[in-house]
């Protein structure tokens, strides 16, 4: 399995992750969520930030099933599916990552041919790792 790679500005957002919270980087001064992690609000220019807890819940903004897969890592765990995720109270925040049937299933087990553009989803942690199922 392939590690996330962390920096400085998005370490807590691993570190939630990884104690089975969702939460995304909200600036201190206007309330704007924002992601990708960085130490600039992009709507009011504060540096002051702090970490929202959300629901997990949203719905598939998109998603693609790998063929054949980029990252050698995946090869034989193919084909799975890879959701874009728009959040239910933050729908300008968009997080990627793999649709599974639920917590601890592997890659691939969600048939292909129920995965939509619009469908509720809701966050599940494998490995620290936030995955989505269909809600």
């Amino acid at each position: 399995m392939l590690s996330p790679v962390t920096d400085a500005d998005g370490a807590p957002f691993w570190e939630y992750a990884a104690r089975g919270e969702l939460r995304v980087q909200t600036c201190a001064d206007c309330g704007e969520p924002r992601f990708p992690p960085r130490p600039c609000c992009p709507h009011c220019q504060s540096f002051a930030s702090g970490w929202r807890p959300v629901s997990g819940r949203g719905r598939v903004w998109s998603y693609v099933v790998p063929h054949p897969p980029l990252l050698p890592d995946y090869a034989a765990q193919a084909p799975y599916t890879v959701v874009v995720v728009e959040l239910a109270e933050a729908p300008r925040i968009r997080l990627v990552g793999n649709l599974v049937s639920g917590p601890g299933a592997p890659l691939g087990s969600v048939d292909r041919e129920r995965v939509r553009i619009g469908a509720r989803v809701r966050v599940v942690f494998s490995d620290g790792l936030p995955q989505w199922m269909l809600a």
